[in-house]
């Protein structure tokens, strides 16, 4: 039994490693489409997170029935029901990226290649950055380096709120007219969309910290 709860624990975590670097590809393919506001990059962003409600679902079917049959205990316990909410950070995010993608291509030709080069994507750099920690804790064992891997999703999701709130501020020092102040409004709400990715990354971490590590959920 101990064998086949194994194999059913690294074909679960296979799974959601796959989920990740869709999520991980498509926050990529979003830097090349925002330099030139390239609307097939954006479209194959799409398509990395393609059906993710589906699959998701899949995964949880195989936590809960490996939870039933198996009964684990103490830590493997607790890796398990990390992995049940992971799945459900993981769909916020791909939502967020769903999202995050539409808004920018409706209003990308409309925005300050200032603003774009200055902020938007660095901070979409920052929010792949959190990403690609956040799955690269999935593989991690050790309880050392779960925590290094941990600190480097914090300073990346950190950065992606820093330099939101300096859109948010150089927008408004622009003193937009009455006409233009729609526009700026769903800009930062579109742009709100990547620091929600780096949130939901930073979710994913701190239950991955968890699972491995025991003590507190960091919450964002």
């Amino acid at each position: 039994m101990l064998a086949n709860y194994e194999e059913k624990l690294s074909e679960i975590k296979s799974e959601i490693i796959v989920v990740g670097e869709g999520l991980l590809k498509s926050n990529q393919l979003i830097v090349a489409a925002l330099k030139e506001c390239d609307v097939a990059s954006f479209n194959a962003a799409k398509a990395h997170i393609k059906n993710v409600s589906n699959i998701v679902k899949e995964i949880d079917n195989n936590i809960i029935t490996t939870l039933a049959l198996h009964s684990p205990e103490a830590k493997d316990l607790r890796r398990m029901v990390s992995y049940l909410k992971i799945t459900n950070e993981l769909l916020r995010a791909s939502s967020n990226t769903r999202n995050f993608i539409k808004g920018f291509t409706e209003e990308c030709k409309e925005v300050d290649t200032k603003i774009v080069n200055d902020y938007a994507i660095p901070m979409q750099k920052s929010t792949v950055d959190a990403i690609k920690y956040t799955v690269d804790m999935i593989s991690i064992d050790c309880v050392d380096e779960t925590q290094e891997c941990f600190n480097k999703v914090v300073i990346a999701e950190n950065k992606t709120d820093d330099l939101y709130e300096m859109i948010e501020s150089e927008l408004f020092q622009q003193k937009p007219k009455d006409s233009e102040f729609n526009k700026f409004h769903k800009m930062l709400i579109v742009l709100r969309r990547s620091e929600k990715i780096a949130d939901r990354a930073m979710s994913i971490a701190s239950l991955l910290l968890y699972a491995n590590n025991g003590g507190e959920i960091h919450r964002v």
